[in-house]
């Protein structure tokens, strides 16, 4: 998922992505501990995923707050 996707995402959605992206950080961590992982990569690119949701989250937290 790009930044783009992320950002038409509302934030109930954003939630949500956030918290399969942890999930699915957690199973390819398991996967690493038991030398099942494949793709070392996809280890990376979902750490990243979930610092652009985090990011997001927080720019529109940041812009909620300015508006009162």
């Amino acid at each position: 998922m790009n930044v783009t996707e992320i950002r038409e995402l509302n934030a109930d959605k954003l939630v949500e992505a956030l918290a399969e992206a942890k999930e699915e950080l957690f199973n390819l961590r398991f996967q690493l501990a038991t030398n099942q992982l494949d793709n070392t990569a996809r280890f990376k690119d979902v750490k990243k995923e979930i610092a652009r949701i985090r990011t997001v989250m927080r720019a529109r937290q940041i812009e909620e707050e300015n508006a009162k």
